[in-house]
């Protein structure tokens, strides 16, 4: 094993030990369940962990992570995330963020052949194709991969909420928020793109479900 595993494994005694100090029945009431008020959809970026960087404890956020925070609706892990937190714990709210200078969205936004990461990042070449009149207007680079970051969310933001478990949790009088942001690792600080939804009223009415 390479010295970083043996730290690693060295880091969860003690902060298991830790633990108990601070109360000794900690891992017995965690293991009896969970309640998270908050699914989160975020990029596996190793720099945005979801909990460190919302100050967050252990049961607070019930958790999907992928390349560039997609949601994707052929994809049965993110659907299956998204149905075991909306219908079985009954989040409160989902929030999706992205983070500026995402690798995913960069590769989007090149012609490199990336094998079979092309056929996931395709996605967020569609996100480009639907708002390139307005990228292509942006004439720095950064801040054109900046506003993709943050389109890139608002549109999954959209296939989110267009799902139809979401608009049954609706439908069915669930109280649910979903949001979207974006994280800015330069900062530390999370940009709240503004963009919020509570049922179904602002949703395109070809995607609007009904009669569950």
């Amino acid at each position: 094993m390479s010295s970083f595993i043996d730290t690693m494994l060295q880091n969860n005694r003690d902060w298991a030990e830790q633990k108990l100090k601070e109360d000794k029945d900690y891992f017995e009431n965690m293991s009896k369940g969970q309640k998270p008020p908050v699914l989160w959809i975020g990029c596996a970026d190793s720099r945005v962990p979801a909990s460190e960087i919302t100050g967050s404890h252990a049961g607070d956020l019930f958790v999907h992570r992928n390349i560039a925070n997609l949601v994707v609706h052929t994809d049965i892990n993110i659907m299956s995330v998204l149905e075991y937190a909306v219908n079985q714990l009954k989040v409160k709210d989902i929030v999706i963020c992205g983070h500026y200078g995402c690798g995913g969205v960069q590769a989007a936004m090149s012609h490199n052949h990336l094998g079979i990461i092309n056929k996931w990042v395709r996605n967020i070449k569609d996100v480009y194709r639907i708002h390139q009149k307005e990228l292509e207007f942006i004439s720095d680079p950064d801040k054109r991969f900046d506003r993709l970051v943050e389109l890139n969310v608002v549109e999954q933001f959209k296939d989110l909420v267009e799902t139809s478990i979401v608009q049954k949790a609706w439908a069915d009088g669930q109280e649910l928020h979903v949001h979207g942001w974006v994280y800015d690792m330069k900062s530390g600080l999370v940009n709240d793109l503004g963009i919020s939804m509570k049922d179904n009223s602002q949703i395109d009415e070809i995607y609007r479900y009904e009669n569950f």
